[in-house]
């Protein structure tokens, strides 16, 4: 078997703002087949965000012979839902994820509670013939309770139900092996986000090292203090081991894509996008072919 590879669509968010057939077909050229999407604004766009409606979406996939293989959607929430998991069910989306949904965690009782939402959210998309996923950063690896947030999560969820879509990069910034996690729980991994770290930065891999206390209290504004651009580079040319992370992911029993992710680059978008895409050519075990 091969890990199959794909791009989070994140990664080029403004050249979609701009042009979104224009930057779809520029990554098929690049050699993409596979896309994720990347939708925080589902209160007003249904789809995958940009304001792409499904039937400029179908016609640019077809065109450009892409795959949709999954969305995040934010915020999620089960009341406003169900119009957008009937858009992305019509257009052929068989994953919902979500990510960075309910920070700061505050207690324990909170966290099954929105558990339970999760629960929720993945009967929604199972009715719908598609699957829901769970998306980690580094905050879900504060410990409360006995346990990591991420375990609470995953122990409260039913796991028919809630899916896992791992960040590796986000575990290793919370000093965590995403190798360990993949084997205890690899039979809920279905989808990961892969990053890259540079070499020779001024900070620690781990942000708890330093930069960011165990214990404090994370909200979007200390997400966004903390998280330092210059923290990501093109993935493949950076130092996390990405060949034993695809080696991990491809001996498990439902896995189905490794999605390519840069948060930010000091490259353009597009050619921080193609640098990762020639970098993944040294790899082996992959395909990024429908």
């Amino acid at each position: 078997m091969t890990v199959q590879i794909g791009i989070q669509l994140y990664s080029v968010r403004d050249s979609l703002a701009r042009d979104p057939e224009g930057t779809l077909a520029r990554l098929a050229e690049l050699g993409f087949t596979r896309i994720e999407g990347a939708n925080h604004q589902a209160l007003t766009d249904p789809g995958i965000g940009f304001g792409i409606t499904a039937e400029r979406l179908r016609t640019a996939l077809d065109r450009n012979g892409l795959q949709l293989v999954g969305s995040h959607i934010n915020p999620l929430d089960p009341e406003i839902l169900g119009p957008v998991l009937d858009f992305h069910a019509s257009i052929g989306n068989p994953a919902i994820a979500c990510d960075i949904e309910f920070y700061p965690y505050g207690d324990l009782d909170y966290v099954r509670r929105r558990a339970d939402v999760f629960t929720r959210v993945g009967e929604m998309c199972a009715e719908r013939g598609m699957v829901f996923a769970y998306h980690n950063h580094f905050q879900e690896f504060q410990e409360f309770g006995g346990a990591t947030v991420y375990e609470h999560v995953l122990e409260n969820t039913d796991p028919a139900l809630v899916k896992i879509e791992m960040d590796t990069f986000w575990m290793y910034r919370a000093g965590q092996d995403p190798l360990e996690w993949i084997r205890r729980y690899g039979d809920r991994v279905i989808l990961s986000h892969q990053k890259d770290f540079p070499a020779g930065l001024d900070e620690p891999l781990n942000l708890y090292e330093g930069v960011v206390a165990k214990d404090a209290v994370i909200d979007m504004d200390l997400f966004e203090e903390v998280k330092n651009e210059a923290a990501f580079t093109e993935i493949g040319t950076g130092i996390l081991p990405i060949q034993d992370i695809i080696d991990a992911l491809d001996a498990l029993p439902a896995f189905r894509f490794l999605l390519l992710e840069q948060d930010h680059s000091a490259l353009d978008e597009l050619e921080s996008v193609a640098r990762s895409r020639a970098a993944f050519d040294r790899y082996a075990n992959i395909s990024f072919s429908a």
